[in-house]
């Protein structure tokens, strides 16, 4: 009898550590870096989980449309959330991690439209798609919100890629990546031949896991997730995964 509370109590013993070695994050849907159907559920996450793996953390990814993710996350029912932009107000609610990867938003056009810009008033009198709930730095939203800028907000970055298409608009901004792999995924090759990019960035910024204050422990693990991501952008491994998500998808500016 001994011998079995002894082994019961050893067993819970084990089973509470196991639990404190996983961390459960939400996700949401932004191909190619995150995704569930993706491979390794998307680049970003599989720097997130193999930094995390380094640690001897085991990752549980639920991914939600991208408002009940946050939330998930600021209410402290998750460890935390991937992958997001760093704000003074975040900043207030979570933990923010390095930085996993830099984000760089540019300006798509048809090649056939002459499109140069250097400062942002040269962008003024062009006609832009925008994707609803998406935002473009705090330039470019006052300015929308000011009526310097004509942007037409549309429901998906597919959408907004059609409308370039169809001459609707002019211009259309999305991160470089995200861009070439839509473009592969859902248009043809005569639709991609239409298409080029400005090489100057509207916006470059990089992207954090959070991981909410609310949640206790949740200071340490950052920290171990920290080390383990400096563990392994230093082996090589993260400038791998970028490059290999970025080597079929080419688009001639």
């Amino acid at each position: 009898m001994r011998g079995t509370l002894l082994y019961l109590l050893l067993s819970l013993f084990a089973t509470g550590l196991a639990s404190a070695e996983t961390v459960r994050l939400t996700n949401g849907e932004w191909p190619p870096y995150l995704g569930e159907q993706l491979p390794h559920n998307g680049v970003v996450s599989r720097i997130i989980t193999e930094a995390f793996a380094l640690q001897g953390i085991t990752v549980e990814w639920e991914f939600y449309p991208w408002a009940r993710a946050l939330q998930m996350a600021q209410r402290g029912t998750r460890n935390g959330t991937a992958a997001w932009l760093f704000s003074r107000e975040r900043e207030v609610i979570f933990f923010i991690s390095d930085s996993l990867i830099e984000s760089g938003h540019h300006l798509f056009h048809r090649k056939n439209y002459s499109f140069d810009w250097q400062q942002f008033s040269d962008l003024h009198g062009h006609r832009f798609a925008g994707t609803r709930g998406y935002e473009y730095g705090e330039a470019f939203q006052q300015a929308e919100a000011q009526g310097q800028l004509r942007v037409n907000r549309v429901t998906s970055d597919e959408t907004g890629f059609r409308q370039l298409l169809a001459g609707r608009v002019d211009l259309f901004p999305i991160d470089k990546v995200v861009g070439f792999d839509m473009l592969y995924q859902n248009f043809t090759a005569a639709e991609r031949a239409q298409l080029s990019f400005h090489p100057k960035p509207l916006r470059s910024e990089h992207l954090h896991l959070l991981m909410s204050r609310a949640v206790p422990g949740n200071a340490e693990l950052m920290a171990r997730f920290n080390q383990g991501l400096a563990q392994l952008r230093e082996s090589g491994k993260i400038s791998q995964y970028l490059l290999d998500i970025q080597q079929p998808l080419s688009l001639s500016p």
